[in-house]
């Protein structure tokens, strides 16, 4: 049941990508980022911690511009 909510998690990524503007991206990102933390921690409990990297893996490959603005805003704050 958890692989299915992470591939329907994917789905529903690619869908928000091809009909948003880039405006309305970030919230969407912030969306997507609230409903797939516990899709991962529920994927990581029902079928064991490398799954739970695999999914958190694709969530980064997902969200790969939220996540490099969060690493350069990291390296200007330290």
């Amino acid at each position: 049941m958890a692989l299915i909510a992470i591939c329907l998690w994917v789905v529903s990524a690619w869908l928000l990508m091809v009909s948003l503007t880039a405006k309305q991206s970030w919230p969407a990102a912030y969306g997507l980022i609230a409903v797939g933390v516990p899709i991962v921690i529920w994927l990581g409990w029902s079928m064991g911690w490398l799954w739970a990297a695999g999914g958190v893996a694709v969530m980064m490959l997902v969200l790969r511009w939220p996540l490099i603005y969060s690493v350069r805003w990291l390296k200007e704050k330290l």
